[in-house]
């Protein structure tokens, strides 16, 4: 639901929008980095991605699988067979929210997650990526 964001739950992700996230890190990284953006709220169409990324040889992925994380045995094979350097990111605090968000079936896939900092966590996910080449 990240195209919803600005909208959906203000008081937990805030007023900003999906655009405005992307034109932040577009402002930060793109001079360093290429960087491709992808959302959807349909789970095969995020394998798909993660599929053609892992094919393509991307050098990271910061994913941010929304509630999908805690459910989908789909999305966390996808990531298994990706084999890619990825950082999952949430925007708000897992642990601060409701007990069935404080497991990931992803995590364990992932370099690293960053939980609640909002904006900020995919800003230090891609400068991570970047410092470990």
């Amino acid at each position: 639901n990240l195209d919803r964001l600005g909208k959906r739950e203000p008081e937990i992700y805030g007023r900003a929008t999906l655009a405005d996230l992307e034109r932040a890190l577009r402002a930060e990284f793109e001079a360093r980095v290429r960087l491709e953006f992808f959302q959807s709220n349909h789970e095969g169409a995020l394998i798909d991605r993660i599929a053609a990324w892992a094919d393509a040889k991307v050098d990271g992925l910061v994913l941010n699988g929304g509630a999908l994380t805690h459910t989908s045995v789909a999305l966390r094979d996808a990531l298994a067979g990706a084999k890619l350097p990825a950082v999952e990111v949430h925007l708000s605090n897992l642990y601060q929210r409701e007990e069935f968000r404080h497991r990931s079936l992803t995590a364990p896939l992932c370099l690293g997650v960053i939980t609640g900092l909002g904006f900020e966590g995919y800003h230090a996910a891609v400068r991570f990526l970047l410092q470990r080449g």
